[in-house]
């Protein structure tokens, strides 16, 4: 592999305040995954889209809530670094893809890879950073490559779960949170499980942070669909509107098609769902979501699944990395306030 030299070097600090406790780890796992995403010195297209979409990268949630895990139950070790630059590689994977699935034309405030260079490149970069993944396990565990490989397998089950549900009007909440369990907060609990795996935590902690993490990632993707459907792009920083173009129900969606009546069902559905212009009004839909109290239901679901996280972390004895803990998942929820 050539030097990285064709990647930023800059490591800015996350978003998420209470990562402040293990800003130097995070920032050796993001010079690590700096490393992974360079490509051979002659492959200089590929190496400029590298950069592009690294120096748009997100907030390192997946990877610091694996450190924290780490340090709930022990020293954070070389192998932590190495998982959470895997967990976080494999996240910029899904969204390369997720970009090209869904026609995303922004990420992280900038152009997309796909929006930049096309479906083709897109998808190409993605498989070459899951290239890196299988590359970065050689040596690790059995154990924590098995955590790994099933993650992967369940995110692309979840995908194509949702794919198969577009237009399923009829799409129940509980097989909402069933897809996205799979495909957005399976991630979560995974960073969590191998945290606390390589910190050889006991069998009940290791449970205890895989739940955290899994009802952090489902109420992480609630507060994301909401702002998918009423935030603005400068907040959600990626392209709005998706669902609705890509004719997906969300929580607040189906939700409001609870509440109403058959006719308005209807209206509802051809308004926004039946469009070939991805244009909507906004502010009609969430005066109606409103009328209905759907934005409220969502939000307060997200925060049954943030109490469900703290709630598991009882268990766990009392340490900075607890508090920091809880106090993220509080963080990744809040953002609709």
């Amino acid at each position: 592999m050539s030097s990285p030299k064709n990647i930023s070097d800059g490591v800015s600090q996350s978003r998420v305040p209470a990562f402040g406790i293990i800003d130097s780890h995070l920032r050796q796992a993001k010079k690590l995954i700096n490393e992974q995403m360079a490509g051979p010195a002659e492959a200089g297209d590929m190496n400029q889209l590298l950069e592009h979409m690294h120096s748009n990268s997100s907030e390192m949630i997946r990877p610091g809530l694996l450190l924290l895990a780490g340090k709930c139950c022990g020293k954070i070790t070389d192998e932590h670094i190495r998982a959470a630059a895997i967990v976080e590689i494999i996240h910029n994977a899904t969204l390369l893809h997720d970009d090209v699935i869904y026609n995303g034309q922004k990420r992280n405030n900038s152009p997309s890879v796909n929006n930049v260079c096309g479906n083709e490149n897109a998808v190409l970069l993605g498989d070459f950073l899951l290239g890196r993944v299988f590359q970065m396990c050689a040596g690790l565990k059995p154990q924590v490559n098995e955590v790994i490989a099933a993650a992967a397998v369940r995110i692309c089950e979840g995908q194509l779960r949702q794919i198969a549900q577009r237009r399923n009007w009829q799409l129940s909440e509980s097989e909402y949170i069933d897809i996205i369990t799979e495909k957005s907060a399976v991630i979560f609990s995974t960073a969590c499980r191998l945290g606390a795996i390589l910190s050889q935590a006991t069998e009940p902690q290791t449970q205890a942070l895989a739940e955290y993490g899994l009802n952090a990632g489902i109420a992480y993707q609630i507060t994301d669909d909401l702002l998918e459907v009423i935030g603005h792009e400068n907040e959600t920083e990626k392209t709005a509107g998706n669902d609705i173009d890509k004719h997906k129900l969300n929580m607040v969606f189906i939700h409001l098609l609870s509440s109403v009546d058959e006719k308005e069902k209807e209206a509802v559905i051809n308004s926004y769902f039946e469009q070939t212009d991805a244009q909507y009004d906004k502010n009609a839909l969430a005066k109606m979501l409103r009328r209905y109290s759907s934005l409220e239901y969502m939000r307060a679901r997200a925060q049954d699944f943030v109490a469900e996280s703290v709630g598991v972390l009882g268990s766990l004895e009392e340490s900075d990395a607890k508090d920091a803990l809880i106090e993220t998942v509080k963080f990744i929820a809040c953002r609709t306030a």
